[in-house]
């Protein structure tokens, strides 16, 4: 096997990572594969840029993606293999403008595989909230272009994965063995007084009905557009997801010109942390996942999709800590739940490390070893993390043997994506 990533070792050829695995021992620290690398395309930004979505100043560092600055960590933290995840933070104003804008991303995300074999594979995003473009983009990026699988959000606008609404494109993801990977996002704010619980991706609104859920409201469907609910997929209801893209939290911004976004009907624009002081993605991003992983639970999601394979990011935010609660109360659901279905959907979701992971213990003692996927999270991770405390924790973490940490760093995923095998 060739070993990818000389800039991990020193001269004598000590890894960097932190492996305290023998030399002869082999634990996947040299060719580790990254299944949580977000993307955020160039060509994309300057897309963006020139029809007026996109401020360049006012993205943060992560969303300045480049092939030089990736394969560099890669190459410090002894990754040969990063998988994509395609970001498109901005507020499109029709589903037409979304597809050119995945066209994009995707369209870079071919180039960036061609120009390195072997390093790159990628992911699809689809936007939930909007049907008809996710049907379009799972078919153009996994049947046409080669992806590996998609990413999705934990919630659009207060629908959780799980929601029957999906059953559509988790049918059509089912049909293609598809690998499903998740990502979280700031938690959803509650409806307002007299409006509905939840919102129907991609259906019209009637006349005389209700606006939808969160229309108007910050990160709610109809959010870009007029007061009054615009249906969701229609133009002014462009609400970004599909991964860690929605405006106005820390990975997105609404508007040109910084994270505030233009406010609607006289209401606050996109919010800020929910708790002062305490950046969203420090807990809520967790309870996002956790959340989402428990409403699959709940409606049976991978009994109902067996070909499905779902990564849970962040070792599974708050679920493996919760397992034995959630199983205790699985009655409690509604409609209720046994206590094997919970177990049964714990031992059969992925969990990636990206973080950093909490040392495996907890996992470990939840889930089955051979789900357990390595994740860097860069470059929303900054490299320093990744390469001075994520991998080194990964490798001296006392629950993880020589042959775990292979499986978890390398084999786990090339089993779940066999085609992730350097040129």
């Amino acid at each position: 096997m060739p070993e990818y990533g000389a800039g991990g070792f020193t001269a004598s050829g000590a890894s960097l990572t932190g492996s305290t695995a023998p030399e002869h021992e082999d634990d996947g620290s040299r060719a580790v594969i990254d299944v949580h690398h977000h993307f955020c395309a160039p060509q994309w930004r300057e897309w963006g840029e020139a029809r007026g979505l996109v401020n360049p100043a006012a993205l943060p560092p992560w969303a300045h993606w480049d092939a030089e600055s990736a394969l560099a960590l890669m190459d410090r933290a002894g990754i040969a293999t990063a998988v994509l995840k395609p970001m498109l933070p901005a507020r499109y104003e029709s589903s037409a403008q979304l597809r050119e804008a995945i066209t994009v991303t995707l369209r870079a995300a071919v180039e960036a595989v061609e120009a390195h074999p072997g390093r790159f594979f990628f992911h699809t995003p689809l936007f939930l909230d909007d049907l008809e473009v996710s049907s379009w983009a799972l078919r153009h990026g996994l049947d046409e272009l080669g992806a590996v699988g998609v990413n999705v959000t934990a919630n659009y606008g207060g629908v959780y994965l799980g929601d029957p609404v999906y059953d559509g494109i988790f049918a059509e993801l089912d049909e293609r063995s598809a690998v499903v990977d998740t990502h979280p996002h700031n938690l959803p704010s509650p409806p307002s007084a007299g409006i509905p619980a939840r919102p129907v991706p991609g259906a019209a609104a009637r006349p005389g009905a209700p606006e939808a859920p969160g229309a108007g409201l910050p990160g709610g469907p109809g959010a870009a557009g007029a007061a009054g609910g615009t249906p969701l997929g229609r133009p002014g209801a462009r609400v970004p997801a599909g991964g860690p893209t929605a405006a106005g939290g820390p990975y997105g911004s609404a508007r040109p010109g910084g994270p505030g976004g233009a406010t609607t009907a006289g209401r606050p624009g996109p919010p800020g942390v929910t708790v002062p002081g305490v950046p969203n993605f420090l807990c809520d991003f967790l309870l996002d996942t956790t959340r989402a992983a428990a409403n699959m639970i709940r409606n049976r999601t991978l009994d109902r999709f067996p070909h499905l394979s779902v990564i849970l990011p962040h070792g599974g935010g708050f679920l493996p800590h919760i397992a034995t609660r959630l199983e205790a109360f699985a009655g409690s659901f509604d409609p209720p739940v046994e206590p094997a279905v919970v177990r049964d959907h714990l031992h059969r979701f992925y969990y990636d490390t990206a973080g950093p992971m909490s040392p495996a213990g907890t996992l470990l003692a939840t889930v089955d070893p051979s789900r357990i996927l390595f994740g860097s999270d860069w470059p929303a991770c900054p490299a320093d993390m990744v390469t001075d405390v994520a991998v080194p924790a990964l490798a001296s973490d006392p629950a993880l043997t020589p042959a775990l940490r292979r499986a978890v760093n390398r084999e786990n995923a090339l089993r779940l994506m066999p085609r992730l095998v350097p040129a």
